[in-house]
């Protein structure tokens, strides 16, 4: 790895910005805003307005764009074209016709493309996956995931788009079977046509059913997904003390009294190894451009999870009938 450009530095770009200065691979600041120039002066680092300079710059060996969705697929091309590896902050496009350029000139360019789902490269994640991986659920049943706050409104977007990714990916990484149709209900009162609350419901072939829930209307803030085994349960509660971020629950169902009756077993807080989930996913980024590896969250992940949010929307604009994803 020589050095990187970071293309956009709005709220998100700045944590970025930072933790890619720390891992020391960090030269451009591209943003045309007076508080990006302030930062890349902070950091010791260049900042100029427009990506042009950056595309003939021999050193840049890869970029990082946080820049509004719509603009990831032409500023993505241009970067492969320029022959720079690319993250992308998710979704990886609006659409996956344009996912689909983006993997295709990654793959012609032999170029990583790698996407920001960032709650994958998460330690807690990775221990909850290791956790289904090894069947210590048994066989899964159902997944929730709610992602609930208030504030961060957007109106480019509506929450389901702002916030579910995230969730979605979490979900697919976990399943073994593969999404078959979406249902989307939602409520829209601070902006028109921008939905403020969300719930998608996502069947698999396998039987599986999950669960999104994202709102920026909450009272309270919630990150949680729960996992729901045949035999044992996990939760990843983001919002708590570190050691309490994973826990597990056996439990067995008595079938000998006239209804079914489930019976809890132990509660198991899953010791997990701290680290931040950000400087994570910038080294394996850097690890795959280094090592020429596709990444964890690459082109096919995103356009996976793309596919999902996309029939989630079309249920949504048909009020809340089942899609086939």
């Amino acid at each position: 790895m020589k050095t990187i450009a970071l293309i956009g530095c709005g709220g998100w770009g700045k944590n970025l910005a930072r933790n890619l200065n720390a891992l020391g691979v960090l030269k451009y600041i591209v943003d045309p805003s007076p508080a990006a120039a302030q930062l890349a002066a902070d950091l010791g680092v260049e900042h100029i307005e427009e990506p042009g300079a950056i595309w003939c710059d021999a050193d840049i060996t890869a970029v990082v764009i946080a820049t509004p969705a719509e603009t990831h697929c032409p500023l993505g091309l241009a970067a492969l074209a320029a022959g720079k590896h690319v993250y992308v902050e998710k979704p990886i496009a609006l659409s996956t016709e344009d996912a689909r350029k983006l993997s295709a000139a990654a793959d012609k360019a032999q170029l990583q493309l790698m996407v920001g789902h960032l709650l994958q490269y998460h330690p807690v994640y990775r221990a909850l996956a290791a956790l289904t991986a090894d069947g210590q659920l048994g066989a899964l049943r159902h997944i929730i995931s709610n992602r609930l706050n208030l504030g961060m409104v957007r109106s480019e977007e509506n929450v389901m788009w702002s916030f579910s990714p995230h969730d979605v990916s979490m979900i697919l990484g976990l399943a073994n079977g593969r999404p078959t149709r979406v249902r989307a209900i939602g409520s829209q009162f601070l902006q028109s046509g921008i939905h403020d609350v969300v719930t998608m419901h996502i069947d698999f072939d396998d039987g599986m059913t999950a669960e999104v829930r994202s709102s920026w209307c909450h009272p309270e803030k919630e990150q949680k997904l729960i996992v729901v085994g045949d035999t044992a349960m996990a939760v990843f509660d983001d919002t708590a003390a570190w050691e309490d971020k994973l826990t597990l629950t056996s439990y067995t169902i008595d079938r000998q009294l006239p209804r079914p009756k489930a019976i809890r077993g132990n509660v198991q807080a899953i010791n997990v190894e701290k680290g931040e989930p950000l400087l994570l996913e910038m080294q394996h980024f850097i690890d795959c451009v280094d090592a020429n590896e596709r990444p964890l969250t690459d082109a096919d992940e995103a356009i996976a999870v793309l596919a999902v949010l996309q029939a989630g929307q079309r249920s949504l604009d048909s009020e809340g009938g089942w899609v086939n994803v």
